[in-house]
């Protein structure tokens, strides 16, 4: 079996030994994201970094006089491949770290394919560290730093709606103000406040006891 490997000239041991481990390094940082449900998981991450591998294998073996030139356009095409599962959802961008990951996941591909796997290796470690780390720390930020737009809607009594953004000061929570409109005697008000879901919420009770208030989004 060996002697057929290493004397057909299609496959060698050297380029099984490519798609073993772009199929484990890959697979590893796919199945991250199959744990996690996202939209390119187990089987896309192996299936890019296998075709990454062999795409850069084959442009060293058909391109004797420019090996970099099928390789060279797995990076332009893994672009549109990213950009398939980004979205925009409630006023969010989804995706980004997925999108990222492929291109990534591709750039481990060609590091096997080229014969570089101290480096292939070394990334997919990074990766991985980073894609279990990041969300604890994501979440410790979002705690503490948590981001809402508030509108306020009332009738016009002969004052601003500065009462409120004293409020917002006082709920420990670092606002920008936004848009404020007066018309037919009604006034309403826009703003982005900034801080902890404690004090959003001390927040969201005071303005839900006031009875002038016509109209509350939060």
């Amino acid at each position: 079996m060996e002697n057929f490997l290493e004397n057909g000239h299609f496959l060698t041991v050297s380029e099984v030994n490519k798609f073993l481990m772009a199929t484990l390094l890959c697979g590893l940082i796919g199945a991250e994201r199959e744990f996690r449900s996202k939209q390119a998981g187990l089987k896309t991450m192996i299936m890019i970094g296998l075709g990454s591998t062999l795409f850069t294998i084959l442009s060293i073996k058909i391109g004797l006089s420019s090996h970099d030139r099928i390789a060279s356009n797995i990076v332009t095409g893994i672009g549109f491949l990213g950009a398939g599962v980004i979205f925009k959802e409630d006023n969010q961008v989804k995706g980004l770290t997925t999108a990222c990951v492929i291109w990534i996941v591709a750039a481990i591909g060609m590091a096997i394919g080229s014969g570089y796997f101290e480096q292939a290796i070394g990334v997919t470690l990074v990766v991985l560290l980073a894609l279990f780390t990041f969300p604890f720390l994501e979440e410790m930020v979002e705690h503490r730093f948590t981001k809402r737009a508030y509108r306020i809607v009332k009738r016009f009594e002969n004052e601003s709606l500065e009462k409120y953004e004293e409020d917002i000061k006082t709920s420990n929570l670092k606002l920008t103000r936004g848009k404020q409109e007066l018309a037919n005697g009604i006034i309403s008000g826009t703003w982005i406040a900034v801080g902890s879901p404690k004090n959003h919420k001390k927040f969201v009770d005071r303005m839900l006891q006031d009875r002038n208030i016509i109209a509350f989004d939060f």
